[in-house]
C-alpha cells in the first residue's frame, strides 16, 4: 500500500520499494510565474484530497553551463518547480535524522532529479534525505531595485523551514537536520551557515568544494545592467517579469568565464564571507578533491597558461608555489593554482576558522577514466557521495565499467556523512590547529596532518 503523509498544505502519497518510501515533487512555495520570478518566495497554495507525488518536478528556468550541452529545462515547462522530495527508511518512525541536499551547478544550472541525486541508498543507512530545487542563473542572483538579493538562499531558507514544520510526518526529526552540498552547493551550505537567517534551521553541515566567488553588491549591479542593456529594457522586475527566461539566459554569461553569478554580500542576508562568519553552534565537515580544477581545464589549452600570470592575478607569489612543488610542470601548476584558489584554500578557511566542532577532509582517488586524465577531479565525489553510478556524470567522471574501488569509497563516504548527521562524528579527529587531522578518502583511508599545507602556508602570507 503507498505510504501517505499529511503536510502543512495537504496530503501526499509517496511510493516505496526496496525498504525505501519516496515522494516527490512537493511544492514548498508558489509558482515561478512572471515577476513572481525575482521575488522572495511565496507560499504553495493548499489542495483538497490526496496528492500523488510519484514524480518530480520541472526544474527552475535555467539555461546551460557548457556548450552544446543542452538545458534540463525547456521554455513551457511547468512553473511550479520550487519543489522538495524525500525519502524515508519508515515514515511510521520517528526522530530519524535529516539529510538536505543543495546541488551545485555554478549557480547557473541544477536539478534535484539528477540521477546522482536520488536519495534512497543514503536513507537506508537510517537517514530522512531531502532534495530541493532552488533558482538559479538572474532569477537566483540577479540584482533588480527593490527585489531581495540572493533569492536562491531564500529558496533555500524556504525549503529548509517546510522541513521543520513537515519532517516529523515522514519520520524525520526536525531538531537533527543536516545540510550537505557540492561546488555552488557546498558554497551555499557555508554562507547559510554564517547567516543569521539559518539559525535553528540545522544542526550541522558538510560542504563538498567549497568555492570563493563571493561577490560585492556593485559587481552584481554591473552584471546586472550589462545584461539589461544587452535585452535593451529598464532594469526593474516589473520589466523583467515581462520577459521570457530564456531571453535572459541568452545574455546573462560572458565568454571565457564560468559564471557571472554568485553570493552577493548584501549586508542583508550575508554580512561577509563565510570563512570569517561561520556559526559556531553548528557542527561542520568540509573538504575537497585534491585535482578540482581538472574538470575545468579539460577544452582549455594548458600549454599557453603561464603560472607567474596566474600568481599575480590572485596576489600569490608564484616562487612559492614553484619552491613548494618542484616537481610539476606549468600545466600542472596551473591547474593546482587553479584548484587551490577556487575551491581547496576557501575550503581549508572554512574548516580552519569555524568556531565550533570542524572537520576537514581530502578525496585522492584519481579516476580512471578518460585514460586517467581527470585525476581527482571535480564532481567526483557526486556519485560517490549517494552511491548511484548509473547517470551521465557519473559515467563521464568514473568512466564505464565502474570500478570497485568507487564502490568501496562510496560506502565509506556514506558511511561517514549518515555518521555525522546522526551524532555529530564522521569517524576522524577533528581539524584543530597544531596536527590539523584530516580524512584522506583513497584506496586506503586514512587519516593526515595538514593535507595540501604547502599551499595553505603560502595562501597564508
Amino acid at each position: 500500500m503507498d505510504p501517505v503523509v499529511q503536510t502543512a498544505h495537504g496530503a501526499v502519497r509517496g511510493r516505496t520499494a526496496d525498504g525505501v518510501s519516496a515522494f516527490k515533487g512537493i511544492p514548498y512555495a508558489a509558482p515561478l510565474d512572471g515577476v513572481r520570478r525575482f521575488l522572495a518566495p511565496q507560499p504553495p497554495e493548499s489542495w483538497d484530497g490526496t496528492r500523488d507525488a510519484f514524480r518530480f518536478s520541472a526544474d527552475t528556468p535555467q539555461g546551460t553551463l557548457l556548450p552544446g550541452v543542452p538545458s534540463s529545462w525547456t521554455p513551457g515547462d511547468d512553473t511550479e518547480s520550487l519543489t522538495v522530495n524525500v525519502w524515508t527508511p519508515d515514515p511510521g518512525a520517528s526522530g530519524l535524522p535529516v539529510m538536505v541536499w543543495i546541488y551545485g551547478g555554478a549557480f547557473l544550472i541544477g536539478t534535484s532529479r539528477q540521477p546522482e541525486y536520488h536519495g534512497e541508498n543514503l536513507a537506508r543507512g537510517g537517514v530522512v534525505v531531502v532534495t530541493l530545487n532552488y533558482r538559479v542563473g538572474f532569477e537566483g542572483f540577479g540584482w533588480l531595485p527593490g527585489s531581495p538579493g540572493n533569492r536562491a538562499f531564500l529558496d533555500q531558507l524556504a525549503a529548509l523551514r517546510w522541513v521543520q514544520d513537515n519532517i516529523r510526518g515522514f519520520g524525520g526529526d526536525p531538531g537533527n537536520v543536516t545540510i550537505f552540498g557540492e561546488s555552488a552547493g557546498a558554497t551555499a551550505v557555508a554562507a547559510l551557515t554564517s547567516a543569521d537567517a539559518g539559525r535553528g534551521l540545522f544542526r550541522r553541515a558538510i560542504g563538498q568544494s567549497i568555492a570563493g566567488g563571493f561577490q560585492s553588491v556593485d559587481t552584481a549591479r554591473a552584471t546586472s545592467e550589462r545584461i539589461a542593456a544587452a535585452l535593451g529594457t529598464d532594469l526593474t522586475a516589473d520589466a523583467f517579469g515581462e520577459l521570457p527566461s530564456e531571453a535572459i539566459h541568452g545574455v546573462q554569461t560572458l565568454p571565457g568565464t564560468i559564471t557571472p553569478f554568485g553570493p552577493v554580500l548584501d549586508g542583508d542576508l550575508l554580512t561577509g564571507v563565510p570563512w570569517e562568519n561561520l556559526r559556531g553552534e553548528v557542527d561542520l565537515v568540509a573538504g575537497f578533491n585534491r585535482d578540482e580544477y581538472r574538470l575545468f581545464s579539460v577544452n582549455e589549452d594548458l600549454s599557453t597558461k603561464d603560472p607567474a600570470v596566474t600568481a599575480a592575478a590572485f596576489g600569490v607569489p608564484v616562487d612559492a608555489y614553484r619552491t613548494a612543488y618542484p616537481d610539476l610542470a606549468d600545466p600542472d601548476l596551473y591547474v593546482l593554482m587553479m584548484s587551490d584558489v577556487i575551491f581547496r584554500m576557501p575550503t581549508t578557511w572554512c574548516a580552519q576558522n569555524h568556531p565550533g566542532r570542524s572537520y576537514l577532509y581530502e578525496l585522492t582517488w584519481p579516476s580512471p577514466a578518460f585514460g586517467g586524465m581527470l585525476r581527482c577531479c571535480h564532481a567526483l565525489d557526486l556519485p560517490l557521495t549517494f552511491g548511484n553510478f548509473d547517470g551521465q556524470l557519473g559515467a563521464m567522471v568514473l568512466g564505464d565499467p565502474i570500478p570497485p574501488e568507487a564502490r568501496t569509497i562510496s560506502e565509506e563516504i556514506r558511511k561517514a556523512w549518515t555518521s555525522f548527521a546522526t551524532t555529530g562524528d564522521p569517524g576522524w579527529p577533528e581539524y584543530e590547529p597544531g596536527e590539523r587531522l584530516a580524512r584522506i578518502w583513497d584506496t586506503q583511508i586514512s587519516v593526515k596532518s595538514d593535507p595540501e599545507g604547502a599551499s595553505r602556508r603560502i595562501w597564508a602570507r
